[in-house]
């Protein structure tokens, strides 16, 4: 950990405390709390307004979090702001390179977590693969954040290992999910990737490969 993100984190943690006394959300702490680093899962994601939830998790675990964002919202006056929650500016209609950043960032600071959003905030009928690549190829595990609005709870699922075989990882994921309800409930999406079977393909060709 930085020094700048060790100094942070006690304003941070206080800030969650007071976020999670007032908040009509009940707050579900990670147990048993993984050590290491990791991608962390925010879904279902339907409002903005999972932002701040996200946020008052991983400062009330202490967490030394990043997620990545796209570009915009690291331009005007706010830029500096978001880079100071920790975010990472990403081009989507240019992610090379995504893996190798979120390997380096690992490796500068083994308690990473890492959040991605792979639903979007929009009605879709698929979750985006990319978080299934990072976690994969960057070879940490996934923790499956949540929030639902059914129960009025959030917070931090378990703590899971990518093992290549996608359909499978995913009916692991898609069970925990299910019957979570977003803060927009008609925008919750089911975690299901476009062509699940040709990811866990396209990975089992590329091991092969020298």
């Amino acid at each position: 950990m930085t020094g700048g993100s060790s100094r942070r984190q006690p304003v941070r943690h206080a800030i969650a405390q007071l976020h999670w006394r007032l908040s009509p959300w009940r707050l579900v702490r990670e147990q048993p709390a993984h050590v290491g680093p990791r991608l962390l899962i925010g879904a279902p994601h339907t409002s903005n307004r999972d932002f701040v939830l996200m946020l008052a998790i991983t400062w009330d675990a202490r967490l030394p979090v990043r997620w990545l964002g796209k570009r915009e919202l690291f331009q005007g006056p706010f830029g500096g702001v978001m880079h100071w929650l920790g975010g990472i500016p990403v081009d989507r209609d240019d992610p090379a390179g995504l893996v190798e950043r979120v390997v380096e960032l690992v490796r500068h600071d083994p308690r990473a977590a890492i959040v991605v959003t792979p639903d979007g905030t929009r009605s879709s009928t698929h979750w985006r693969s990319g978080f299934y690549r990072i976690a994969y190829d960057a070879g940490i595990p996934v923790t499956l954040g949540f929030v639902d609005s059914i129960t009025g709870t959030t917070g931090l699922g378990p703590t899971i290992r990518l093992t290549g075989d996608v359909p499978t990882d995913m009916d692991r994921i898609r069970a925990f999910y299910a019957g979570k309800a977003g803060i927009n409930p008609e925008r919750t999406t089911e975690p299901r990737l476009a062509d699940e079977a040709g990811l866990a393909a396209r990975l089992a060709q590329e091991r092969l490969e020298p």
